[in-house]
């Protein structure tokens, strides 16, 4: 699966801003390229000599069973990549068995996404707007249509500085032609009173996205959430800030077992599933590699994208020695993966 080729074909089928809005970062994009460097400069420790004629890449999501650890990470604009936007993509997901987050920015119905056949959870993403009203009744709707978990993106106190946006004048244009400005929409006042608020409210499972230090993640987990993403926005948000690999570790060690840890960020290969799992990782998102799939053939460019994750995943375990998710542990990583403490870089 190449998925530089993926991307130069979805390129030629893009006007420049909107393919400039999807792959690019903040200011110099410094983050935007750690987030890949960082997976791909750790190594693993294989195991030999185990019976991996049989590997199962299956595990459970907040309960609920799937058929690997890679989701589709929430984004905004699928409508613009093919006429049924998100549509397209939930039917995907549901084609490999797959993890869905819709975003609430996501232009499309989230009556219609809910209403796609298959047996994966599906969770609705949301930012807590200053009409407060708009986020509970999201959430509300959310519930009623089946939507297994909601998912709170805190990071997002600022729109990042993007550079490219501004040279494409770029504007948030959403499916019923209206523009709006996160800067003026977003609450810029949310605390962890208010993640307690949510999820002891929301009547499912809260997840926060956008977490990078152990500390925060503690606190959101003592707000009720029942876990947390680790997550810099794809590079989206602060230039410079810490990759999700780099950051993994520490929320990991913050959270401490008391909910499950999902991380974002870079991540392009099925080895680097078992990194971030060997780290304490539940499982893993992925969104450019699904928006280009998306772009260059709709619902089943989403389904092979991930069912070419989920291939690699598999074989990798195997050449790992491990056939079961629940065999994947920090032993896997090699030494030179390691901080001066001990602990997964």
């Amino acid at each position: 699966m190449d998925l530089e080729e993926l991307e130069s074909l979805a390129r030629e089928k893009l006007d420049t801003g909107f393919y400039d809005y999807i792959a690019g970062g903040s200011e110099d994009e410094a983050t935007l390229v750690d987030n890949e460097a960082a997976w791909a400069r750790r190594r693993l420790r294989p195991r030999v000599l185990r019976d991996v004629e049989t590997v199962d890449t299956s595990t459970t999501i907040l309960g609920q069973r799937v058929k690997s650890p890679i989701g589709i990470a929430p984004m905004a604009m699928q409508h613009r990549a093919c006429d049924e936007g998100p549509v397209a993509t939930a039917r995907g997901a549901a084609k490999a068995g797959a993890l869905f987050v819709m975003g609430l920015f996501g232009a499309g119905s989230a009556s219609e996404v809910a209403a796609v056949a298959g047996d994966a959870p599906r969770w609705l993403q949301v930012y807590v707007m200053k009409d407060r009203q708009r986020t509970e009744a999201a959430i509300a709707r959310s519930v009623e249509q089946g939507y297994h978990a909601v998912v709170l993106t805190v990071d997002v106190v600022r729109q990042g500085n993007r550079r490219r946006d501004v040279r494409n004048s770029w504007a948030f244009l959403q499916s019923d032609g209206k523009i709006e400005d996160p800067n003026e929409v977003f609450d810029h006042a949310l605390t962890f009173d208010h993640i307690e608020w949510f999820a002891s409210h929301a009547g499912v499972p809260v997840v926060v996205k956008g977490v990078l230090r152990g500390d925060d993640a503690a606190a959101c987990i003592e707000a009720g959430a029942a876990g947390v993403v680790v997550s810099n926005h794809g590079g989206r948000q602060l230039d410079g800030a810490i990759s999700s690999a780099d950051a993994l570790s520490d929320v990991v060690q913050g959270v401490d077992g008391r909910a499950e840890v999902f991380v974002d960020g870079g991540i392009r290969r099925g080895r680097h599933v078992i990194e971030a799992i060997a780290m304490g990782a539940r499982a893993v998102m992925v969104g450019r590699p699904i928006m280009w799939g998306l772009v260059v053939d709709g619902q089943r460019g989403v389904a092979n994208v991930l069912e070419g994750l989920q291939n690699e995943l598999e074989r990798a375990m195997a050449l790992c020695g491990v056939r079961r998710i629940d065999e994947i542990d920090a032993s896997l990583l090699a030494p030179s993966s390691l901080d001066g403490r001990g602990f997964p870089r």
